[in-house]
């Protein structure tokens, strides 16, 4: 941050003209002053058709290219080397040049790269996922909107793209606690635990054997009832208590173990649910200000009642 206020006034006089490029977001890694005086430009993947042109560019190019190798590409092995890049130009490129130079030229000076070929080059299909870019943020939004939405396979597909891609398996574990209390809640509240569990799982077991604790308690949220009473709840007593000024707890509420507190007539009037039958009584427990404020309204789903 102290690097990035240093140029502003530079920036602002017009002394300097900042030109970057970056894999990250900028609106997380560039400070708000900096961004304000930018123009900022976000590149896309690119199309099937356009990866298309890009590699039968590099294979007639003679000068910057391939063509001078005589390179014959198999059209499924365009199609793989396509699908593999993820609309990402230098990925198909470089595995085009590593495929080509795999293979030996034949009796007629051609070198044929077929299906094969381009598997052997790449053991593995790129990845596109940066830990603190766009998709970091994006791939976790779908895998928690795909539990929320009790949609098994989505749910495994984005987990198992976050743990490919190398995302950080504590944050996962994290983001599964959260969604535990947050969208399954009362529903189901053995969800907690089974979040909690694959958690300290993670720290027990350790990867890869892990990664069937994190599925395993993905599935559990994705199959239980789904209530969101716990964090409306919450939410709603915190914007009150922001709202409203700080009311005095009732004196029948108050503690009356401490030095002078009977005498002040804290406790006054308690009635202990355990001396009633069924161990519950009537009585008001909030603010008299506040008069019947209803902050939990189950959802009738699971055992939200």
């Amino acid at each position: 941050k102290s690097q990035q206020d240093v140029l502003l006034p530079a920036v602002e006089e017009g002394i300097v003209v900042l030109i970057g490029a970056t894999t990250e977001t900028p609106y997380f890694e560039v400070n708000s002053p900096l961004m304000s005086r930018s123009q900022l430009f976000r590149f896309e993947a690119l199309s099937d058709n356009d990866m298309k042109q890009i590699v039968a560019s590099a294979l007639k190019n003679k000068e910057n290219g391939l063509g001078a190798l005589n390179v014959e590409l198999d059209e499924k092995a365009l199609r793989h080397l396509i699908k593999i890049s993820n609309g990402d130009a230098r990925a198909a490129l470089n595995t085009l040049e590593l495929a080509v130079f795999a293979v030996s030229p034949d009796e007629g000076g051609d070198r044929k790269v077929g299906l094969k070929t381009l598997e052997d080059a790449v053991q593995q299909r790129f990845v596109v996922y940066g830990k603190k870019g766009d998709a970091h943020y994006d791939v976790i939004s779908a895998f928690i909107k795909s539990l929320r939405g009790s949609d098994s396979d989505a749910a495994l597909y984005w987990l198992a793209r976050m743990i490919q891609a190398g995302e950080d398996l504590k944050f996962i574990a994290r983001r599964m606690v959260i969604a535990a209390s947050e969208d399954v809640g009362l529903a189901d509240s053995r969800a907690l635990g089974v979040a909690v569990a694959a958690a300290q799982a993670l720290d027990y077991v350790g990867f890869p054997e892990a990664r069937i604790n994190l599925a395993h308690a993905a599935l559990y949220l994705a199959k239980a009832p789904k209530s969101n009473s716990v964090i409306t709840g919450i939410d709603k007593a915190i914007k009150d208590i922001e709202a409203e000024r700080s009311f005095d707890v009732p004196k029948h509420l108050r503690g009356s173990n401490y030095k002078g507190a009977k005498k002040l007539g804290h406790g006054e009037g308690y009635k202990d649910p355990h001396s009633y039958p069924g161990h519950e009584v009537s009585q008001e427990y909030l603010p008299p200000e506040l008069g019947k404020k209803t902050y939990y309204n189950p959802s009738g789903l699971g055992d939200d009642q």
